[in-house]
Order: structure tokens, then sequence, then C-alpha cells
């Protein structure tokens, strides 16, 4: 028998599984509103050779520019979760594939994420992400 801890744990795990599909979803289907709403306000994404992006309007900005340009495609595959009371963090192995809307061909990128969540008002959103994707050939 679970008890009360076990149970909660796996419905924080799986809660963070339904945020990252979630966030694929809304993605694909451009919905940079219900992205949003899955983040920290002063959520913090780290990529390779470019300085922090600090906080939700710096995101919906980077979104409006990419989303204006190519169709996104992304899968995530989820290596690991760990719930610890109300921070969790999990590592996932993500591709992007960015199509040009005027043609062209497709950039793909793959690699590891590794995110820190907090649960805020009852619900798990993104407050750091480190995002180490690179391209990689067709």
């Amino acid at each position: 028998m679970q008890d009360a801890g076990q149970q909660t744990t796996k419905n924080d795990e799986q809660a963070i599984r339904d945020l990252v599909a979630t966030w694929l979803s809304a993605s694909k289907a451009g919905q940079t509103d219900k992205v949003l709403s899955l983040m920290a306000e002063d959520v913090v994404f780290l990529t390779p050779g470019n300085p922090p992006m600090r906080g939700r309007d710096a995101f919906a900005a980077s979104q409006s520019s990419a989303l204006g340009q190519f169709e996104l495609d992304a899968t995530g595959d989820i290596q690991e979760i760990k719930v610890l009371g109300e921070w969790a963090y999990i590592w996932t192995n993500l591709t992007v594939v960015m199509t040009p809307k005027k043609g062209g061909a497709p950039i793909k990128r793959v690699g590891n994420t590794l995110s820190i969540l907090q649960k805020q008002n009852g619900a798990w959103v993104i407050a750091r992400d480190a995002n180490m994707l690179a391209v990689v050939e067709q």
C-alpha cells in the first residue's frame, strides 16, 4: 500500500509529464499564451552561446520572432523526474524541428534540457531551464 507521500509524488510526477506534453503541443500550435502560463514570471532560460533569457516577456518576444518564420515541431523523451517538496527537476532529451514557412531546409536541433520547476498556486511551472540543443545535419 502506498503512503500519502508516495501518492503525492506520483501525482506530481504525472502533473509534470502533463506540463511537458502541454508545452510541446501548445508550441506546435503556436499558442504562446498557453506556453507562457506554464512558466514562472521570473523564468530564466540558459542556451549555449547566448546570455540568459530572463522572464516571460523575453520568451514571448523570442517565440513571436520564431513563430513568424518557422513551423515548429518538438518531441521530448523524459529521462528523469525528481520531486523535492515544492521544487522538482526534469531531464528531457529533446528534438526540435523548425521548418521555414517560406520554404527551405528544416533546421533540426537535438539535445538535453534540465529544467527546475516550482509549484505555484498548486500548479507546476518552469522556473529555470538549461537547454543544450545543438543543430544536427538532416
